[in-house]
């Protein structure tokens, strides 16, 4: 008889065999260990993200191409619906496209990505598929470096999108003159563990 093992559920702080596949095959571009964290957590069933990163098969067979040369992976993107929060998705997507950094043309990914991610109800980097919130900065800082230097209080990022786009608007969502006063306060800037 043999004994019962019980292995270790993967975390996405864990590398796993895609990820290192994609990290082999990685041209050294800025996004490539973002993008690799993403897929490897996605294929892997960890994140919000759909088939594809949200990116059509277009799309992602471009990206794996300019990130990860010799990597085939084949994705079936579902059918198009109707999106009911289709004006917050384009909204999120300007902000993003908006602030980019203009430094490689995966940045436009990356804010179709990071869009489908808000539009789940976790927090962002783990809708990513990313390993840790140190990551998203990351990314943030790589991909939209005006914005993220915005977050001067290290407010957590979906909310921190989203407060970008009602302060366009002239929304004040705080029922306090400032955060440090909000009873919210702690949902907004606490620890994301």
């Amino acid at each position: 008889m043999q004994p019962n093992v019980m292995l270790p559920q993967k975390s996405p702080a864990q590398p796993n065999g895609l990820y290192a596949e994609l990290m082999v095959h990685a041209v050294g571009l800025p996004n490539d260990e973002l993008f690799a964290q993403m897929i490897s957590s996605q294929i892997n069933g960890i994140g919000a993200l759909p088939p594809g990163l949200s990116l059509d098969e277009k799309g992602f067979s471009e990206l794996l191409t300019n990130h990860f040369p010799g990597v085939e992976l084949v994705i079936r993107c579902t059918e198009n619906v109707p999106d009911p929060r289709a004006l917050e998705r384009d909204d999120v997507l300007a902000l993003l496209l908006e602030h980019r950094a203009f430094k490689d043309s995966s940045e436009e990914w990356m804010a179709g990505i990071v869009t489908a991610a808000c539009m789940a109800s976790d927090h962002l980097w783990q809708d990513l598929g990313l390993w840790s919130r140190d990551h998203l900065s990351r990314l943030m800082m790589q991909n939209f470096p005006a914005l993220a230097a915005k977050n001067v209080h290290d407010m957590k990022w979906k909310r921190f999108l989203y407060k970008q786009l009602c302060e366009r608007e002239g929304i004040n969502a705080c029922r306090a003159p400032s955060c440090e006063y909000c009873a919210d306060y702690l949902k907004c800037f606490g620890p994301e563990e």
